[in-house]
């Protein structure tokens, strides 16, 4: 397996690489997504390892970090944007692209349709139906990773200074206000439908709705830790229901964060 995951490594890098080009608006969003690969295979292998994973296990989760976005490249190059719901769904894409890597094959059956189906299910809004407790878990697993780097990614353009500087892909209202549905997800502690962004405003709020999404104390705790929520919450606008919803969303957090993970596989 660590031969094999030293050729996916080296395949992953050159792939990515493939794509710079001089135009620098164009190469902003690849740095972007270049350095949000590795933090997330970095943070799939800690929270596997976490999990008590075994070796096997791990490296499983290294390969759903590695590949999980490797359909954004494609995407923009294709559509020349990375909003899904204007182009393609990106974990779709990725699936396609890995179905032409024959290294793939060198995965047992079992293992290569676990990888697919977390991929598959790393951006939707729910996991959906699975057939057992090891797909729900991975399917877990490469959420949590890859939200919490998002966080990361997310932090320089909170700002309404900073919202001008964020990479042009997804287009929205400059406005920094809330949408009412979007505060009214919040109040009542659900996920929003990211598809609906309108604004800069809503894009904070449906990160920071992510908390209810979050599957394993391990993550939330990294998440506090890191002060990603208080970040986002500090460049909230004040409107009617925010304050509901962040105390809402705090009790959540003090509860979940004291919680133990088991992954049960």
């Amino acid at each position: 397996m660590q031969e094999l995951l030293k050729e996916m490594h080296a395949w992953m890098d050159a792939y990515m690489k493939s794509f710079h080009t001089g135009d620098e608006e164009v190469m902003q969003g690849i740095r972007i997504k270049e350095i949000h690969t590795g933090y997330v295979t970095t943070h799939a292998i800690a929270l596997a390892k976490h999990l008590r994973f075994s070796p096997h296990d791990v490296a499983l989760a290294e390969i759903m970090g590695l590949f999980h976005d490797v359909g954004r490249f494609r995407q923009y190059s294709l559509y020349k944007t990375f909003n899904d719901a204007e182009s393609e769904d990106h974990a779709d894409l990725g699936l396609k692209v890995l179905a032409e890597l024959p290294f793939m094959k060198k995965l047992s059956p079992e293992d290569e349709e676990l990888v697919r189906f977390a991929i598959a299910r790393h951006n939707k809004k729910e996991i959906g139906p699975v057939q057992d407790r090891r797909h729900l878990v991975f399917a877990q697993l490469i959420r949590d990773a890859d939200k919490l780097d998002i966080y990361r990614v997310l932090s320089p353009y909170l700002t309404p200074d900073g919202a001008d500087k964020a990479p042009k892909f997804v287009a929205s209202d400059a406005s920094q206000l809330v949408s009412p549905d979007f505060i009214e997800d919040f109040k009542a502690g659900r996920q929003a439908d990211y598809r609906k962004l309108r604004t800069h405003g809503d894009r904070k709020l449906v990160r920071l709705l992510w908390v209810y999404d979050i599957n394993f104390s391990w993550t939330l705790r990294e998440i506090v830790k890191r002060g990603y929520i208080d970040l986002i919450i500090r460049y909230l606008p004040e409107q009617p229901g925010i304050a509901a919803g962040v105390a809402r969303l705090r009790t959540y957090v003090e509860k979940k964060c004291a919680g133990q993970d088991s992954a049960g596989i």
